[in-house]
């Protein structure tokens, strides 16, 4: 399925190395793993924290981009975009939910990279009108982190939304494990992200060497 905004079939690898330094985005729950992964060679990662009293929450996030900043990673936020720009962080990710109340403006005015989480052709229509910086799509198989209204969209929706956004960085997430990661890559995602397959593996630090070997193209 093709659209207007089709205009090449991956992102250059200069406009990616602009905006997503690596083809692997851990996506964690503490400044810690931000700390233990960026230092085992991960440079793109996503700080995802829920249900912290505020104080707790700022501290965790000033320790992440502290962190971030020293391992030249460049730091996801999840949600939380006016910390993001009041601390100078990297990236702000939203879900759509997040569309409803966020102020984009705001968020395009100071300098913050954007990235929306997509589900299904509205969503991502939705999320192009925000003008990211990337999109991400999901979950690409069936996960039990967090309930999800959609299903398994599959490594064929990976190629579709790759037809439709053209150069714009696509990452894949949902269910993507070491064994996985290639055949997103292969169906069009420039990045593939996840959350168990790191922080819950034996060997984390094996983890991002082994996934930076699977989704890096020669």
């Amino acid at each position: 399925m093709n659209s207007p905004l089709s205009t090449a079939p991956h992102a250059s690898a200069e406009a990616l190395a602009r905006a997503i330094p690596q083809p692997i985005n851990p996506v964690v729950d503490s400044a810690a793993w931000v700390e233990r992964l960026g230092r085992a060679g991960a440079r793109f990662i996503q700080l995802r924290l829920k249900d912290l009293p505020a104080a707790a929450l700022l501290a965790e996030i000033r320790s992440a981009h502290a962190s971030a900043k020293e391992l030249g990673v460049c730091l996801v936020l999840n949600d939380y975009w006016q910390i993001a720009l009041d601390e100078g962080i990297d990236y702000i990710h939203l879900g759509q939910e997040d569309l409803d109340t966020a102020d984009l403006p705001a968020i395009h005015k100071g300098g913050l990279r954007l990235g929306v989480s997509t589900h299904c052709h509205e969503e991502l229509a939705r999320a192009l009108a925000c003008k990211p910086d990337y999109v991400a799509l999901g979950p690409i198989w069936e996960t039990k982190l967090k309930k999800m209204a959609f299903g398994p969209q599959g490594t064929e929706r990976l190629t579709e939304w790759r037809e439709m956004i053209g150069p714009m960085p696509l990452v894949a997430i949902g269910g993507i494990t070491l064994a996985r990661a290639g055949a997103c890559i292969a169906a069009g995602a420039d990045c593939v992200a996840a959350v168990s397959d790191f922080i819950r593996h034996p060997d984390p630090e094996g983890q991002v060497k082994a996934w930076l070997a699977a989704t890096t193209r020669s």
